[in-house]
């Protein structure tokens, strides 16, 4: 694969990561399907389904998700959901427990989590790095430091190996 091909690539998985925490925050709050919710956020390009115009910057910034991603992302995430929440659970602060957690939070760490249990292919940095950059779209300083501290600890439960030199 060329390096604008693995590029794109990136791009789109990280175009699925967002629109992943989108659909979880949804199945939350709405009590959404999560055959709906594919449905929903594979049908229509994000940029149709907002309205939006598109301006030259998102042309060449903007990439829609790898749909094939997201809906593994989605399915593995709900799937998996009675293993990841006492993950996160036992990471948050004492007296926090996840059902307290704001919901886009909640969605940003399960996400999160299910790609440190399942997508190996990933290094964790990675999967850590994405995660609080997509903290950062939502909130100040405060959660982005949350997802990091969950997910560093995590990945280094997790992953061992991939932290022997740190």
């Amino acid at each position: 694969m060329t390096n604008a091909g693995k590029k794109l690539l990136q791009a789109a998985r990280t175009s699925a990561r967002m629109a992943a925490v989108q659909g979880l925050y949804q199945m939350d709050m709405a009590s959404t399907g999560i055959n709906e919710v594919i449905r929903d956020l594979t049908a229509t390009p994000l940029r149709e389904a907002s309205g939006e115009e598109e301006t030259p910057n998102q042309a060449t910034q903007d990439v829609e998700p790898d749909q094939t991603f997201l809906g593994e992302m989605l399915r593995g995430v709900v799937r998996r959901q009675r293993e990841i929440d006492p993950l996160v659970d036992g990471q948050l602060a004492t007296g926090w427990r996840l059902a307290r957690v704001d919901s886009t939070l909640r969605a940003i760490l399960r996400a999160g989590v299910f790609e440190l249990l399942e997508r190996s292919d990933v290094p964790a940095r990675v999967v850590i790095n994405e995660y609080i950059e997509i903290a950062h779209s939502f909130f100040g300083q405060d959660e982005p430091r949350v997802v990091n501290g969950v997910l560093d600890k995590l990945a280094r439960r997790l992953r061992p190996d991939e932290f022997k030199s740190c």
